[in-house]
């Protein structure tokens, strides 16, 4: 089971409806190209079948996600505790730069315009962050050797 802010839940919801809309346009695709009569040489019915068959497996994975995922609550946290769904400030005491990491359920691609780094609260770095409260200094072990951030605010 994976565990999930309720934001993260929404996206992930949210992708599904598209899905399920982009679906449905591309039956419709297929009947129109169907209609066209002769199938074997028909590239816009077999671009569309395979466009089909790629947006099926998408939609079974990601059903089967949201199927085993728990939305964590945070209602309770304090304010001053990082947790899950957190964006934090993070100083690097080897540097002295700043970051901006969010503490995310499940790993992320990130996003090329984002200053937000994801950080997966199964990664070595979130795992030295969760429950850790603003002004401590933690340590990361990563293959490069250990890192040490010392967290500046919660965002």
């Amino acid at each position: 089971m994976q565990i999930v802010s309720a934001q993260e839940k929404a996206e992930l919801e949210k992708k599904r409806e598209e899905l399920y809309k982009l679906q449905i346009d591309v039956q419709e695709r297929i009947r129109k190209a169907a209609a066209l009569g002769d199938l074997s040489e028909n590239a816009e019915y077999h671009f569309a079948k395979e466009e089909n068959r790629h947006v099926q497996r998408q939609l079974a994975e990601l059903e089967a996600k949201l199927k085993s995922v728990s939305v964590v609550d945070t209602e309770n946290v304090p304010e001053d505790v990082v947790f899950l769904g957190h964006t934090v400030k993070l100083q690097d005491l080897d540097d002295d730069s700043e970051q901006l990491v969010r503490l995310v359920g499940e790993a992320q691609t990130p996003d090329p315009n984002s200053e937000v780094l994801p950080v997966s609260v199964n990664s070595p770095m979130g795992e030295a962050l969760m429950k850790a409260r603003v002004g401590d200094t933690v340590k990361v072990k990563a293959p490069r050797g250990t890192m040490e951030f010392k967290i500046l605010a919660i965002v």
